[in-house]
């Protein structure tokens, strides 16, 4: 089983973790986080050192995930992400066993597919997103990286969401739409 290091441990790190543990694929190594959690664990995994340790931990470790939730800014999802990127990391696409991803769509790396998402035919899934709990994605649709697709959100057919976007719960698109980048979009909106 590969290894794996989780980078931020709040509660969006709780939900990933039970995803890694039901994928089955990785072995959760440690998290990083801030000075005053070393030493306490969540749900059983240890908090191993912070953010300026990844350099170090690159050395012996592959692969990482960051695991900071984002709602109104992208800025310490994207921050993480370009520091361990740059330490040398790998950043595996974590997939729910309980998702369906269509085999002709594309999922960018450091990329978190929760519980019971739907990801149909060619659809493009940016860099370091977070697709949550019972989000869909519809065929041809592309999203950009660092986005986060919210729980119960709903994107139809053909949507073009730009980079760093939130897409709040419950929200839903009309088809073929354009979505700007670094746009909020507050959880039971209707996007036309």
């Amino acid at each position: 089983m590969k290894e794996i290091l989780l980078i931020g441990g709040g509660g969006h790190c709780k939900s990933v973790i039970d995803v890694i543990e039901q994928e089955g694929l990785y072995k959760i190594v440690g998290i990083i986080d801030k000075q005053e959690s070393i030493g306490m664990d969540i749900l059983g995994y240890s908090f191993i050192g912070i953010d300026s340790d990844l350099k170090f931990l690159a050395k012996k470790y592959t692969n990482a995930l960051v695991t900071v939730g984002q709602i109104k800014s992208t800025t310490l999802r994207k921050r993480l992400f370009n520091l361990a990127f740059d330490a040398g990391f790998s950043f595996p696409v974590i997939v729910s066993p309980r998702s369906y991803v269509s085999k002709h769509a594309s999922i960018g790396s450091g990329t978190v597919i929760m519980h019971n998402v739907l990801i149909n035919a060619h659809a493009t899934v940016g860099r370091n997103c977070i697709i949550n709990t019972n989000a869909l994605i519809e065929h041809d649709s592309k999203i950009g990286d660092f986005c986060h697709i919210s729980t119960n959100a709903v994107i139809n057919g053909g949507v073009s969401v730009g980079k760093e976007t939130f897409i709040g719960s419950g929200s839903a698109t009309k088809e073929g739409i354009t979505i700007s980048d670094n746009t909020f979009v507050p959880a039971g909106s209707i996007v036309k």
